[in-house]
């Protein structure tokens, strides 16, 4: 009987290690195909300009997060970030692949 157990074991160990490498496999290419867009865009705010870029799904999301980039450096505080983000940036380019 103590062969049985050896065997279960490992079969257990085996499905485990399976398991991990499509999570980790489902995991990399999930992290990979988000990006579809990148910008490039500059902000002006309180005085000064700061310019950063951003990748999301979307031409959007891209320069959402360009825009918080840029609105990290300058703002302090969430009143004056909320403010930042609010902001038109003053120049915007994401160029189509």
């Amino acid at each position: 009987m103590a062969g049985g157990t050896s065997t279960k074991k490992r079969a257990r160990v085996w499905a485990l290690i399976v398991a991990l490498a499509v999570f980790g496999g489902a995991l990399i290419y999930g992290s990979i195909s988000v990006v579809q867009a990148e910008c490039e865009l500059c902000v002006e705010f309180r005085g000064q300009t700061t310019c950063r870029r951003g990748s999301g799904a979307t031409e959007e999301d891209a320069r959402r997060a360009a825009q918080r980039a840029a609105c990290a450096v300058m703002a302090r505080g969430m009143d004056e970030s909320i403010a930042c983000d609010n902001t038109p940036p003053t120049n915007v380019r994401c160029p189509a692949d």
